[in-house]
């Protein structure tokens, strides 16, 4: 992976058509970030859950990101991490070449990551147009998932801002909802998007899911990188104008950034956008997952063929089971056994085990909380 640039003048393929290099113009945006406190002991702030192969694959998430969006972009990648980050994110993917890893300071929120990244391209490639995917996603159907990413790039160099809008599968309280309004003219299955809605509750979403209106937010935006920046520019002008100062002044990095707003981009500027009705969303009828906690990490091993009694990632000859089932997750050399215990979650890792259940899953993240408040930061 190198910074080549991107294809112009006689002989390039015209917008919207996928070559060698993927889609002309078109840049993936990585955003590095957050601890995956809910996936502690594994996952930390000092080596985050996209740092690690949590699914077995032989490649951790971030790499296992950079490589689907291959067919799509090309090499053509940045990723925006915390500044701890770097080495192992350069470990990781040596490819980046020059300007392909941003990193961080401090961190300041999603809009910070995505819109620096966007005022850096802005300025290699006016007519750049970028694409949000976090680091620390899993996605499954590749050919249908391209296929809505080519569709939203489409629609992006429209000047809209674009959102890839999950098929929900069930009526989750964890994720935000894209509501969907009418088709959009000239595009193949876009729709305006009417509103976002924050996370609902049980009764809630399963009145989304009876409507067949709601889509799942995954947080993944396609648009026009000067698009954006003149979007922020509206409603949040000093973020908009210290991200474009920072592009043209790199330097600087470490005056401007400590003064940027902290938001995420779904408050400052999907959220306005929709209800000025300037942001479309196209179907993500692809299996897709944010591995937020344990439960859906198991979930997913699980729909990839994974023992369903009982999941093991690491090597399977050093766990003993006996009358037991769950997940265990193997961070060291030492034998693991089970005996009558009923969907357990085992996480063995050098300086830390975790012992829970997978109905209490979500509740992992109050041990980080309780570590931090005894000062036991090295553990988190």
């Amino acid at each position: 992976m190198t910074n080549s640039g991107v294809s112009t003048g006689p002989g390039a393929p015209g917008e919207g058509v996928a070559t060698g290099r993927g889609v002309e113009s078109f840049w993936a945006v990585v955003p590095a970030g957050g601890a995956g406190t809910r996936l502690w002991p594994a996952s930390r702030a000092s080596s985050p859950k996209f740092l690690h192969d949590l699914t077995g694959s032989g490649r951790s998430l971030i790499q296992a990101t950079v490589d689907r969006l291959e067919p799509v972009v090309g090499d053509r990648v940045v990723v925006v991490t915390g500044a701890v980050h770097e080495a192992a994110v350069r470990e990781q993917l040596p490819g980046l070449g020059d300007g392909q890893l941003l990193c961080e300071p401090s961190p300041r929120d999603s809009m910070a990551a995505i819109g620096w990244a966007a005022a850096v391209l802005e300025r290699r490639d006016p007519d750049a147009i970028i694409g949000s995917f976090a680091a620390d996603h899993v996605i499954g159907d590749l050919p249908v998932f391209h296929d809505a990413v080519r569709e939203a790039v489409d629609v992006a160099r429209s000047g809209r801002l674009v959102t890839i809008g999950i098929e929900p599968t069930f009526p989750s309280t964890g994720f935000g909802y894209i509501k969907m309004g009418a088709p959009i003219r000239g595009t193949r299955m876009a729709r305006k998007v009417r509103q976002f809605v924050e996370k609902p509750d049980a009764d809630r979403a399963a009145r989304y899911l009876a409507t067949g209106e709601f889509r799942w937010n995954a947080g993944m935006f396609v648009v026009r990188a000067s698009a954006l920046l003149d979007l922020l520019a509206q409603w949040h002008p000093d973020l908009a104008a210290g991200l474009r100062r920072l592009a043209a002044e790199p330097d600087q990095l470490e005056t401007v950034w400590p003064a940027l707003e902290k938001i995420a981009i779904d408050h400052a500027v999907a959220e306005p956008a929709a209800d000025e009705g300037n942001v479309a969303v196209v179907r993500g009828d692809f299996g897709w997952d944010d591995i937020g906690d344990f439960r859906s990490l198991r979930e997913i091993l699980t729909a990839q063929g994974a023992n369903e009694s009982l999941t093991v990632v690491g090597d399977a000859e050093q766990v003993e089971a006996i009358d037991a089932s769950g997940l265990v997750l193997r961070g060291t050399d030492r034998l693991v056994a089970l005996v009558g215990v009923q969907d357990v979650v085992v996480v063995d890792t050098p300086d830390a085990l975790l012992v829970t259940t997978r109905d209490r899953a979500q509740d992992v993240k109050k041990v980080v909380a309780r570590l931090k408040e005894n000062g036991r930061t090295d553990l988190t």
